[in-house]
């Protein structure tokens, strides 16, 4: 559906050049939710803008559904941007509009007559659950229910791919998941490819099939969302993986055990798909003679399946802990261990 090609792009400032994107390689499946994750000045905001065909690559090729966007231009390229539509983080809603007539513009632009607009603004209506809410103004509506005008409002030309640009991170965490839930379940019934631009890794976690690490212009590491919080290779991935699996309380909660036990091993557990649900902790102990005290854990959901994590400290022989270890690995757990008490 996507495929960029050794993607650059170089702006001309008067401090002299500066690279935004730096030989980007990426290939996106049809129907698929690609998230783009990066902080500030990664690159990832350009990277929308060369999708959509609002930026050119310096060098690079940019192929949505066979047609490479970086080379056409005119009527050509307006036809290849009907098939791609963008939310924005801040709605960009027509404010003298009613939530009818915002979701209606790009049919009116389109040509489409009035009867054939109405009743495709009525069926938008419904699919984002604004039922009751078509004659309301902007100013009228919640943060959420703006951005559910904005998605209706993207979809109203029966795009092929949709474009996410930071599209949660001015909603509170509650409105956020049910945004969410609405672009999943959307990918899910129109079989819409979505590439989700955030710096924000639940929401990566939360809908994403697959995703693209990005730091300084570079995709640094891209992969299954399970793959990558399993085994994080770039530092700047492990600390966005970190955001979820870690807390304070963790840390607080190894001092603690740190300063309560004075031998054994502190050590991360990671669990995915079917293994959250295998009492392997149980195992551990009537198998190798050792205690066990569980420090932290959290399991969360992504598109594919569970991923957990478990921090506890193992005491008891040493080669009983290393035997434990051992069996741990066995069962296909990633284990690291964080501390030495």
């Amino acid at each position: 559906m996507i495929q960029l090609n050794n993607i650059t792009k170089v702006y001309k400032t008067k401090n002299g050049e500066f690279t935004a994107v730096n030989d980007v390689n990426l290939s996106i499946n049809k129907g698929e939710i690609f998230g783009i994750i990066g902080y500030s000045g990664a690159g990832k905001s350009t990277m929308i803008r060369l999708l959509n065909g609002l930026e050119k690559p310096t060098t690079g090729s940019v192929i949505v559904n066979g047609e490479d966007i970086a080379v056409i231009s005119g009527s050509k390229l307006r036809a290849a941007r009907q098939k791609i539509s963008m939310i924005f983080q801040h709605f960009n809603l027509l404010w003298s509009r009613t939530v009818e007539e915002n979701i209606a513009f790009p049919l009116e632009i389109a040509g489409i007559p009035k009867g054939e607009r109405a009743k495709r603004v009525d069926e938008l209506i419904e699919l984002v659950g604004l039922s009751g809410r078509g004659k309301a103004y902007p100013s009228q509506l919640s943060g959420g229910q703006k951005q559910r005008v904005g998605i209706a409002r993207a979809l109203a030309n029966n795009p092929e791919v949709l474009l996410c640009d930071e599209a949660t991170s001015a909603l509170d965490p509650e409105t956020t998941e049910s945004i969410l839930e609405l672009l999943l379940d959307i990918n899910k019934r129109l079989g819409l490819t979505i590439v989700l631009i955030t710096h924000e890794m639940h929401v990566i976690r939360k809908i994403c099939h697959r995703v693209a690490v990005m730091e300084a212009g570079k995709v640094v590491e891209q992969g299954a969302v399970l793959s990558v919080f399993q085994s994080p290779q770039a530092e700047i991935t492990k600390k966005f993986v970190s955001q979820i699996s870690d807390s304070n309380e963790t840390k607080e909660s190894i001092e603690q055990i740190l300063s309560n036990y004075p031998t054994g091993k502190i050590v991360r557990l990671t669990f995915i798909g079917q293994k959250t649900e295998q009492p392997i902790m149980s195992q551990l102990i009537k198998q190798f003679n050792v205690e066990v005290n569980i420090v932290h854990g959290t399991i969360s959901h992504t598109t594919s399946g569970p991923y957990g994590t478990l921090i506890v400290q193992i005491d008891g022989e040493k080669e009983n802990v290393e035997a434990a270890l051992n069996m741990l690995a066995q069962h296909e757990i990633q284990t690291e261990v964080i501390e030495h008490a």
